[in-house]
């Protein structure tokens, strides 16, 4: 069963573009490195730049934990935790009707 799930949060100002760069990298690498990990968007809000909003869905368990614990991962949490203004909101989420098979 698939997992889907956002990460919401917001970074401080003058960290916009650090940040910006390990969004950019992180997601370099799950294109590259995670098959199972099925979508990972990144959008930042428009009438805030400060504030991101990630989308990602996972094939299963086993996926989202690869993910969870890889070192582009802690690479990117160690850049991007310390630049939030606030803890970064994880939800999880159940599919109910997609545009995707």
């Amino acid at each position: 069963m698939h997992i889907y799930m956002t990460a919401r949060f917001t970074v401080k100002p003058e960290s916009l573009e650090v940040c910006r760069v390990a969004i950019e990298e992180l997601v370099d690498y799950v294109t590259r490195n995670e098959p199972d990990t099925r979508m990972y968007i990144s959008v930042q809000q428009a009438e805030d730049e400060t504030s991101f909003l990630h989308f990602f869905a996972f094939e299963n368990e086993a996926a989202e934990e690869h993910h969870a614990n890889s070192e582009a991962v802690k690479k990117f949490t160690d850049v991007l935790y310390p630049e939030c203004i606030e803890p970064v909101e994880f939800t999880m989420y159940r599919l109910i009707a997609s545009t995707e098979e």
